[in-house]
């Protein structure tokens, strides 16, 4: 074989290589689900899957783009929170695999500790129904307030059957509640939020979610690219242990993998 014929058959073996590597496009919040998919690209390279992150800043679009077909699956959100939009938006988005947890979180820029909350204290939520239902479960566990049903994940405040301090409540859509924080008095912010505005959960949240909460972020996909054998491996890349070595070293307790 000469030069010329060799530079052929490079040619086409690269050729077949670049179209034996398939797409999967994730659509993601920045902190840390973009990062985490980040983190596993190179693996998936070698797999022959080429992963294509596109970051949002809400928790609307990226179900809306996986539902209509743009995006193959978003990696940002937990199962009640799905499982709402579903039933709200008439989807049929579902789970692949559970990856890890964020620990929600109640922070303020006015006092120290809980003890400190003042009578009537403004307090910031998320609007979302299943973030807001989280906020005053993790409000009631910490004695501030009682729900008529204890275990309603939806609660919002017109729930509330005790509010000893009045609490006033204001529901906010989550990822502004960092930029309000000094304009209220406590804030329950989602960790991937807080994070991106510089807060640690281990160190400045005056109230947070134990590890064992039930709220693990999913990869979520539709019904028809679920099974797909890309999906399958993104699957298996975010369930590894190399994963759950990124998260602990990278989130020192922030974000912990799920069991």
């Amino acid at each position: 074989m000469n030069l010329k014929q060799s530079l052929v058959a490079l040619a086409a073996a690269f050729s077949v290589s670049v179209a034996s590597a398939e797409e999967l496009s994730v659509a993601a919040t920045p902190v840390p689900h973009a990062e985490i998919l980040e983190f596993v690209k190179p693996a998936l390279a070698e797999q022959g899957v080429e992963l294509d992150v596109k970051v949002f800043t809400d928790y609307i679009q990226p179900n809306v783009q996986v539902d209509q077909k743009r995006m193959d699956a978003n990696f940002f959100q937990h199962q009640p929170y799905l499982s709402e939009f579903n039933s709200g938006r008439g989807t049929e988005l579902v789970s692949v695999t559970g990856v890890h947890v964020e620990p929600f979180g109640a922070y303020s820029s006015r006092i120290d500790s809980l003890d400190e909350l003042p009578e009537g204290a403004v307090v910031a939520i998320p609007n979302d129904p299943t973030n807001g239902g989280r906020a005053l479960l993790l409000l009631q566990k910490a004695g501030l307030i009682t729900l008529e049903d204890a275990s309603k994940i939806t609660a919002t405040p017109r729930d509330i059957a005790e509010n000893p301090k009045d609490l006033d409540f204001k529901e906010l859509e989550a990822a502004t509640l960092p930029r309000i924080l000094g304009q209220v008095d406590l804030a329950l912010i989602n960790t991937n939020y807080a994070l991106e505005a510089g807060l640690n959960p281990t160190e400045d949240a005056l109230l947070i979610e134990g590890s064992d909460s039930p709220y693990v972020n999913i990869l979520v996909a539709r019904p028809d690219n679920k099974d797909s054998d890309a999906m399958k491996k993104l699957a298996e890349a975010l369930a590894s242990d190399e994963v759950k070595q990124f998260i602990m070293d990278k989130y020192q307790g922030a974000v912990v993998p799920a069991n």
